[in-house]
């Protein structure tokens, strides 16, 4: 298993309040993590790199390669969870860090196996011979709207109200998360990302760039100069995990 990873401002942002850490928990499983801060110039890097370093700080403190699936979930969901009430206590501290937030979306990957979580509009993908999948659904209001048939998805992408979501990290003193299992096989690929990228990437050309990129390496910069390319307004952050 190898990993790479990639954060950037982006074309327009002044500041990244992207974060992201890879972490090899052991010989055969690594954790990890994206978060895309939201909350302004003072807090939004905070409220990211915080939720970064709190969530794998526990998941670092609660590891033992013998857990089973069962403790993976629950702590898992407990890191989401302290990181939650983390970044909600700074929120209510200190004033310039009032209403911060961020998304999370993460991946720990332990032999053929793949356990994903997530909070926001952050997400994971697989990629393999078979396509792109997106693994994640987006707690967001355009999710919400094309579930109900307001919107389609092609519609989705240029919606006023697309960066508007339903779930962050540290807005609430209480956050729910969602989690996923998969299967993974030799050759697999998962993509952890920010909307940065998936904003200005359809599914089928951030195929094409993982699976025929030449060098993997640098697959996660190809997909940010794209990104800037096409002018990038937000923060463009990506993990690639080559199974």
């Amino acid at each position: 298993m190898q990993s790479w990873g990639l954060s950037d401002q982006g074309c327009v942002r002044q500041q990244n309040q992207d974060a992201y850490q890879i972490v090899q928990l052991d010989r055969n499983s690594q954790l990890c993590v994206v978060c895309d801060g939201m909350g302004g110039a003072k807090s939004g890097n905070i409220a990211s790199s915080l939720a970064v370093d709190v969530f794998t700080q526990e998941v670092r403190r609660c590891w033992t390669p013998s857990m089973d699936q069962q403790k993976i979930d629950q702590m898992l969901r407990s890191a989401v969870k302290l990181a939650n009430f983390t970044v909600f206590d700074q929120s209510q501290q200190f004033e310039e860090f009032d209403g911060m937030g961020t998304t999370l979306v993460s991946a720990l990957v332990r032999s053929r196996h793949a356990t994903i979580i997530n909070v926001g509009d952050s997400r994971a993908y697989l990629i393999n011979k078979d396509g792109i999948r997106q693994v994640t659904t987006d707690h967001s209001l355009v999710q919400m709207m094309i579930e109900r048939g307001e919107l389609t998805p092609e519609r989705a992408r240029t919606y006023p109200g697309k960066n508007f979501i339903t779930r962050a990290i540290g807005t609430e003193p209480m956050v729910e998360c969602d989690l996923f299992h998969l299967e993974v096989a030799k050759g697999d690929f998962l993509l952890l990302c920010s909307d940065g990228l998936s904003n200005m990437m359809d599914d089928q050309e951030i195929l094409f760039e993982v699976v025929h990129g030449v060098n993997r390496q640098f697959c996660c910069q190809r997909l940010l100069d794209i990104a800037k390319n096409r002018g990038a307004p937000d923060n463009v952050t990506s993990i690639l995990i080559m199974i």
